[in-house]
């Protein structure tokens, strides 16, 4: 199916989500601005969702498609972990949701995705976009803030960095662009996940992240 680049405005949709890989595990980061077109239609929409306790995703797009997804990846991987006794690999979640996104075709879900988590050949991050692509990547940004996050991750990102050296470098990313992009805004979610945790961030340990210095 081909698209009128005329109608491209109509599936661009504002936000700023993040995904770094780290030498011991995954950090994800978004503002929470839902919006529809020029309008702000909420104020804290969660782009940040846990599919399995190892592994999150961030969503970008249409927030039906990207709930539909969501779900669909949530209940195959819990399936997985109860018939087979272990969490499902990071690869092959990534590749289902490739495989949900390819098969809706010639109708698109209007999502862009990263999953970013760890299993047991360790951290893992990929990105799937709505025709169902996917790539591997060691740090990724989507929406309309992208290039603005883009430019704080490849100025600081270095393979070796930990999570903890890793989350104002993610946090600073998803700030630079609340700064100039609109569709991005209303403060940042983040969630961490290595071997030993997976958790989402709090208000307060995100604050006093941004007060880092990333060098």
């Amino acid at each position: 199916m081909s698209i009128n680049p005329r109608e491209l405005k109509l599936l661009k949709t504002g936000t700023t989500t993040v995904g770094v890989q780290c030498s011991d595990g995954i950090v994800l980061a978004t503002d929470r601005r839902v919006t529809s077109g020029y309008y702000i239609a909420h104020r804290r929409g969660k782009k940040i969702h846990f599919i399995d306790k190892h592994v999150a995703v961030t969503i970008a797009g249409a927030v039906s498609d990207a709930q539909r997804i969501v779900d669909n990846l949530k209940a195959e991987a819990s399936l997985y972990r109860l018939e087979k006794s272990r969490n499902i690999r990071i690869a092959s979640l990534a590749s289902l949701a490739s495989t949900l996104l390819f098969e809706a075709r010639p109708f698109i879900y209007i999502v862009q995705l990263i999953i970013g988590g760890v299993d047991d050949t360790g951290p893992a991050l990929y990105a799937v976009d709505w025709f169902g692509s996917i790539t591997k990547e060691k740090y990724i940004a989507t929406g309309s803030g992208t290039h603005l996050a883009l430019a704080i991750l490849d100025s600081g990102f270095r393979p070796e960095m930990s999570v903890k050296e890793t989350l104002p470098l993610a946090l600073k990313a998803v700030e630079a662009a609340m700064r100039i992009d609109p569709g991005s805004g209303e403060g940042i979610d983040s969630v961490i996940i290595t071997r030993e945790e997976s958790r989402m961030l709090s208000d307060e340990e995100i604050k006093k992240y941004l007060s880092k210095t990333v060098k």
